[in-house]
């Protein structure tokens, strides 16, 4: 068992405190590479079908939930041995081995926009560029492969559909971002 040295801030003004812990993976890792040495946080998606996400980075965890969809993004904020941090779209946060995720890249159209209508869309366009052709209008929620990112726009597929998605309506790529 490891000891964990806590340290208390208070914020007299307001009356809060906040308790840091020294031995904090997610703290000792920080913004930058994790124990694997790739970058912290980073976007991957689920290879299976079936993932359990667990409360904590062991089978001898409890399973939180269960995603039944391979290829769903994930974003690896934390890493422990094998095991990653993940957090979905909407926010859930679990442990998963890192043998059931995958370094292909997905994102989901515009989550923040689920349940705003039925007339609302994300255009796939076949240009990169807000004038190009429309070649698929994407639901929220609807998640895509993306092959790369030019730090604007991602060339995307999605049910034989391809083109170029604007970079700020979709979860799975950060702002900026460029890969190939």
């Amino acid at each position: 068992m490891r000891s964990v040295i806590l340290t208390t801030v208070i914020a007299a003004s307001i009356g809060l405190a906040t308790v840091i812990s020294a031995a904090s993976p997610t703290l000792a890792q920080g913004a930058g590479k994790g124990a694997s040495g790739l970058p912290l946080p980073r976007f991957v998606s689920l290879k299976s079908k079936r993932v359990n996400i667990r409360i904590g980075p062991s089978t001898d965890y409890a399973v939180a939930w269960m995603y039944m969809k391979a290829g769903t993004p994930m974003e690896i904020i934390q890493e422990y041995d094998n095991w990653r941090r993940v957090r979905d779209a909407d926010g859930t946060e679990g442990w998963v081995n890192q043998a059931l995720l995958s370094g292909d890249r997905t994102a989901v159209a515009a989550p923040w926009m689920r349940g705003k209508g039925s007339d609302v869309f994300v255009n796939m366009r076949r240009e990169p560029q807000s004038g190009a052709a429309v070649t698929a209008k994407l639901q929220p929620g609807v998640v895509i492969t993306v092959d790369e990112c030019n730090g604007d726009w991602c060339h995307s597929s999605v049910n034989g559909a391809e083109g170029w998605v604007n970079q700020a309506e979709i979860w799975g790529a950060y702002p900026g971002e460029a890969f190939k």
